[in-house]
């Protein structure tokens, strides 16, 4: 039964992350977190940002250790499976069918109307992610983190895999530190 719920988990992702990668993230959040509490709000925000330092999509990169986590290599397989099938299905169909009538009132809407809504869903997630940091962190250091965070990103162009490994590299080192500031303290 867990294969089946994990199937259909992933192929829910994969029919409605409509706009990429980064529209099915909360996606993945909903489906993994809150339905079938596979892993807690923390590992998942833990997952997404290791995930987004490794190259390729996130949703199959997500998909695979979830799955690898849930059901071990064939879960993997099973959810990253879940996942592209039904943007392969989708892609030959309706990339084939609106090629032909892109330029229809219609057509342009609905792509037109799906902005927003990812735009929200991202919104959501990102205000999820802020608050589990200024709850770790106090009002003052998430918010001086974002926007330096954000200065990085925006105006210095710097890749979000080089701003996360160095997060890590510190964090490394500050839990270093800690602990010989420990084992000195035992010491005296």
């Amino acid at each position: 039964m867990k294969h089946w719920h994990l199937f259909i988990a992933f192929f829910r992702v994969g029919m409605l992350g409509y706009g990429g990668g980064p529209a099915s993230i909360p996606l993945i959040h909903k489906e993994v977190v809150d339905k079938y509490k596979w892993m807690e709000d923390d590992e998942f925000g833990d997952i997404l940002a290791l995930a987004n330092t490794l190259p390729g999509p996130i949703a199959t990169k997500l998909a695979g250790y979830i799955g690898h986590r849930v059901m071990g290599v064939f879960g993997m397989l099973n959810a990253v499976l879940a996942t592209i099938f039904p943007t392969i299905v989708l892609m030959i169909i309706l990339l084939s069918t609106l090629s032909s009538i892109r330029d229809v009132g219609w057509v342009q809407g609905m792509t037109a109307a799906v902005v927003p809504v990812v735009g929200v869903m991202l919104a959501t997630l990102t205000w999820q992610f802020f608050d589990k940091s200024r709850k770790g962190m106090g009002w003052t250091p998430a918010i001086i983190m974002v926007v330096v965070v954000f200065v990085l990103l925006s105006v210095l162009n710097i890749h979000p895999g080089i701003i996360i490994a160095i997060l890590l590299a510190a964090a490394v080192l500050k839990k270093d530190r800690n602990e010989e500031t420990r084992k000195e303290g035992e010491r005296a």
